[in-house]
């Protein structure tokens, strides 16, 4: 005859990873039920989204499926309450960012530079490189992510908590999934503040290698929060040649400095045009200022972005750069952007 003490005795076999314990001491194993060598329970997990689920319910098939008189296991899966959450952890492990290892948030003096198509090709570049990424778009006021990653269902939500959309294998949460595209964000900067610590610290982030943010343009609340937020954040600016932008751009450097914040370096985006017919550089928007800027303000220039038709059509579709065209001359920058980045976390 299976008794539940026999039922439990297997279960010690199954081992959560990451907690280290098994899953009956970590009180996973809910409503053991047992009738005639047929035995259904309820396991518990952390999150609906463990990535571990269909795992840990095939090793319960398997231990509870050798002991004799077994004739079939039934598994149902459930989140754990917050109530079951908290009496576990201190913390739930998956909240916020406390189990992301770095930061880079993506900034620019002001709008029109192309900051969100850098953050969201550095961050593809970055997984390419076999980290585990995430993205948020912080752009209370422009989010442009949903737009130009073709992404528009509302995020779920587990206990409270947000659970980022994932696409081309980056966890994804923008301001802009959440209210109709055509709304107006009139927030003030208090509430502005709010918003991105919540965006910070309810989301299922989970574990990940590298969250990049992309900021509003400029100096104002967002990114002091940001900045703010994020233990030993790493900044890369965006900027064009022009004067213009180099100007406004020099505010924000001075600002992260004032702040003691980590700049990783430039990325000088639309650098130069090519005519399908000709390898001639046209500098539209002036020439070599990412260059100078580098040097004034002793920063490295991590990349020169060109004006590149693929990558303008590639965020009206949805589809990327890194995920189009990886190998085209920008790909190829965006993927020495990352591999300076990977090699810069010892800064932090």
């Amino acid at each position: 005859m299976v008794t539940e003490q026999a039922v439990r005795e297997a279960l010690v076999k199954v081992h959560d990873p990451e907690l280290k314990k098994n899953i009956v001491d970590l009180n996973m194993v809910k409503d053991i039920r047992i009738a005639a060598g047929e035995i259904g329970l309820t396991l518990a997990l952390t999150t609906l989204h463990c990535p571990r689920k269909e795992k840990f319910v095939e090793e319960i098939q398997q231990v509870l499926g050798e002991i004799p008189g077994v004739t079939s296991v039934q598994v149902k899966v459930e989140a754990m309450t917050k109530e079951e959450l908290d009496r576990l952890f201190p913390r739930h492990p998956l909240v916020g960012i406390s189990k992301v290892k770095y930061f880079i948030a993506v900034a620019s003096g002001k709008g029109g530079v192309g900051k969100t198509t850098v953050a969201i090709n550095l961050a593809l570049a970055l997984s390419q490189e076999g980290f585990q990424v995430g993205l948020l778009d912080a752009d209370v006021y422009g989010p442009s992510i949903p737009v130009m990653m073709d992404l528009s269902q509302k995020p779920e939500i587990e206990n409270g908590m947000l659970v980022p959309l994932e696409k081309f294998g980056l966890k994804v949460l923008s301001f802009g999934f959440l209210v109709d595209e055509s709304r107006p964000f009139i927030w003030r900067g208090p509430m502005v503040a709010k918003a991105i610590r919540q965006f910070l610290d309810e989301v299922l982030w989970g574990e990940l290698d590298f969250l990049v943010v992309d900021l509003p343009p400029g100096t104002g609340d967002p990114s002091i929060t940001i900045a703010q937020c994020l233990p030993k954040v790493l900044m890369v600016i965006v900027t064009t040649p022009q004067k213009v932008a180099l100007a406004d751009v020099k505010r924000a450097i001075n600002m992260f400095g004032k702040m003691d914040i980590k700049i990783l370096g430039l990325v000088e985006n639309m650098s130069f045009f090519k005519c399908s017919h000709s390898d001639e550089k046209i500098t539209i928007f002036g020439e070599a200022g990412g260059e100078r800027l580098s040097k004034e303000m002793n920063l490295p220039l991590l990349g020169a972005i060109p004006l590149d038709m693929e990558i303008r059509q590639g965020g009206d579709q949805g589809m990327p750069l890194m995920i189009a065209a990886p190998a085209s001359e920008a790909g190829l920058v965006f993927k020495e952007i990352a591999r300076q980045a990977k090699a810069s976390i010892t800064m932090v």
